[in-house]
């Protein structure tokens, strides 16, 4: 990675992997002891970032828009977690030299440091001048949504036999009798003799038909609402124990 004054200005950079996709941001730095020059640096990874990954530098390029790694974010975020405690041991070196593929340094190469020889921190002084710089994060909620089934709902047609009653007007005939006085010209016969009058009527007559009358559908429609989560979210905070005597 190209030299910087002052390796404390990668804290908070973007770093992304070979194929320009977010990782994360720089946490840490570990500069090497020999050179005091950037070789490591942490990001959090992990739901909600609550992992702390190594990432190498070497081969690494800082442009305007962050820190391009030679790395891919899966291997990034496979990456060996480990608590280097302020400096990598031999052993923690080579689990991630080996996880990334790289191969550790041969002596009298330059550019290249051994596993293990690598310090926490960012220091632009020499190695015995103390940084007393803690960072301080703090867990945040990320709220999405996810589609589940909440029911279903069923059209159903079946048949019922209900009584209706219906009016109708019915007609029929009747018999009246009318008598009228004879006036002339009919002649007298005595004797018997019938007369028939056939009567009509009319009768309900009822039949069934189906006949269309109403269409029933479902349709869903989208209803949004308010509502709200919780969730538990761990905060670190610093306090300064200043129990040293002040002497004038």
């Amino acid at each position: 990675m190209t030299s910087i004054a002052n390796p404390r200005d990668l804290i908070g950079a973007e770093v992304l992997d070979r194929d320009g996709e977010r990782v994360g941001k720089v946490g840490n730095v570990y500069v090497g002891d020999d050179n005091r020059q950037p070789q490591w640096v942490t990001v959090r990874t992990g739901l909600f970032g609550q992992k702390e990954s190594f990432v190498p530098l070497q081969g690494a390029r800082l442009g305007s828009d962050g820190v391009r790694v030679t790395a891919t974010k899966e291997a990034v975020k496979d990456a060996p977690r480990m608590d280097a405690g302020g400096h990598l041991s031999d052993d923690e070196g080579r689990r991630l030299y080996e996880h990334y593929g790289m191969t550790t340094a041969m002596p009298g190469q330059r550019g290249r440091t051994q596993p293990g020889s690598v310090g926490r921190g960012a220091p632009d002084r020499d190695r015995d001048s103390a940084d007393h710089t803690m960072v301080r994060s703090e867990e945040q909620l990320r709220v999405g949504t996810e589609q589940t089934e909440s029911g279903r709902v069923r059209l159903h047609k079946y048949v019922v036999t209900e009584e209706q009653q219906v009016t109708v007007p019915v007609r029929h005939e009747e018999v009246r009798v009318e008598r009228e006085p004879v006036t002339g010209g009919e002649q007298a016969r005595i004797g018997e003799d019938d007369q028939e009058v056939v009567l009509h009527a009319e009768r309900p007559v009822v039949e069934t038909e189906a006949v269309p009358v109403e269409k029933v559908r479902l349709r869903t429609e989208t209803v949004t609402e308010q509502r709200t989560v919780s969730g538990k979210v761990r905060k670190e905070r610093i306090d300064v124990d200043d129990s040293a005597e002040h002497r004038k």
